[in-house]
């Protein structure tokens, strides 16, 4: 009987300390969580004159995780996607006039692309004697990474092969920045942890110094306790000194995550939490023709009226640096599934036009996510913003 009463006590008492951890966790954290109502939102997802369809959805087509490229000629774009959620690689769209009108070109696309899957992302990269390729890099084949690439603007593509044989990504390059003057680049994704069986995210880093061939073993920069950090996004700052890194915060019960270097990715600032408005899943970003950022997310803060939707926040990096709330949100599509959206594509061309690109439940109804675009000015935003006020 003694025995019983022991065991029962030490368990009311471990139940006990877990309650006053959680308790204090979140009292640690409850700040963040606290909905910012200086954020002003401006809903432009019911203007479907914005809106191309590159991929449409069906029944039994679920069309996913896009990336888009901007060419030189600022007209040329291209957009690789998946099929199924993380599925199959292969198919790509092209548009030469700016993203208004896509055609498929996935019979110029090598066999091999089907064997990689998960979110490929497309990059046009320069190697430090300035000839330039296009990259795409897939998810992965029993944890390695895969990539193709395109010496003649898109023509013709190179087969999907291991981009080396190293073990661990989760996913391809989520952000690759020139570092250095351009001398080499960074790149940055999620990894597991080796010799681990964990399913948790540490962020790392690579250096190319060849344009994107090769690149360096990968560097684990952060893994903060708590934390699900994934898919970066580098920015810098209007002076050029300094690299932002937003972060992905898995676990979504504060807001996303931000770390700072001022030596070109060599360290990193402890990770701090971001301004409410910029939390959300996969940032991408521009920047607007008179210096701001637009970065564009799964919305994903606690509170927001647009959580779960197609976002974008509008800021300038001090905003970012000194975690003000910004100057606004844009509520760019509207997920009919409630929350499956995000992975942006994002560019800006010369007139000011943004162009966002994501995966998305566009319609009501049985098909299934669709590869969408919104096309947008700044001017517009600032305009609808006056009208608010």
């Amino acid at each position: 009987m003694k025995t019983r009463k022991t065991v029962t006590t030490l368990v009311l008492l471990a139940a006990c300390t877990a309650l006053i951890v959680f308790a204090a966790e979140r009292m640690l954290y409850a700040e963040e969580q606290i909905p910012d109502e200086r954020v002003p939102v401006v809903d432009i997802s019911k203007e479907t004159d914005r809106h191309v369809v590159i991929a449409q959805g069906t029944p039994k087509v679920y069309q996913g995780h896009p990336t888009t490229v901007l060419m030189p000629d600022n007209k040329t774009m291209f957009c690789v996607w998946c099929i199924g959620h993380g599925g199959r690689c292969g198919p790509m769209a092209k548009s030469t006039d700016a993203g208004k009108t896509w055609k498929r070109i996935d019979d110029r696309l090598p066999k091999g692309w089907a064997k990689a899957r998960n979110c490929p992302a497309i990059y046009r990269l320069k190697d430090p004697e300035g000839k330039e390729r296009l990259f795409v890099f897939a998810g992965f084949d029993r944890g390695a990474m895969w990539s193709a690439h395109s010496e003649d603007g898109g023509r013709t593509w190179s087969d999907m092969k291991p981009t080396d044989d190293r073990k661990g990504p989760v996913m391809p390059w989520c952000t690759i920045a020139p570092i250095e003057n351009g001398k080499k680049l960074l790149a940055m994704t999620n990894i597991r942890p080796p010799k681990t069986t964990r399913k948790w995210n540490v962020v790392a880093q690579s250096i190319s110094e060849d344009g994107g061939v090769t690149w360096s073993p990968y560097r684990v920069v952060t893994d903060v306790k708590g934390r699900n950090l994934c898919e970066p996004f580098l920015l810098r700052s209007d002076d050029g000194k300094e690299l932002c890194c937003l972060m992905r915060e898995q676990t979504h019960r504060d807001n996303s995550m931000m770390m700072f270097s001022r030596n070109e990715g060599k360290t990193w600032s402890t990770p701090e939490f971001t301004p409410w408005g910029l939390t959300g899943d996969r940032h991408k970003g521009v920047r607007a023709p008179d210096g701001r950022w637009v970065i564009a997310f799964r919305d994903t803060a606690k509170g927001s009226p647009t959580r779960g939707h197609f976002v974008a926040w509008v800021g300038t990096y001090e905003d970012i640096r000194k975690a003000r709330p910004g100057q606004c949100r844009i509520k760019l599509l509207h997920s009919h599934a409630g929350w499956d959206c995000g992975y942006p594509g994002m560019e800006v061309l010369p007139d000011g036009t943004i162009v966002a690109t994501t995966y998305i439940k566009y319609r009501p109804g049985k098909n299934k996510h669709s590869v969408v675009s919104t096309r947008f000015k700044m001017k517009e935003i600032d305009a609808k913003l006056r009208a608010k006020n």
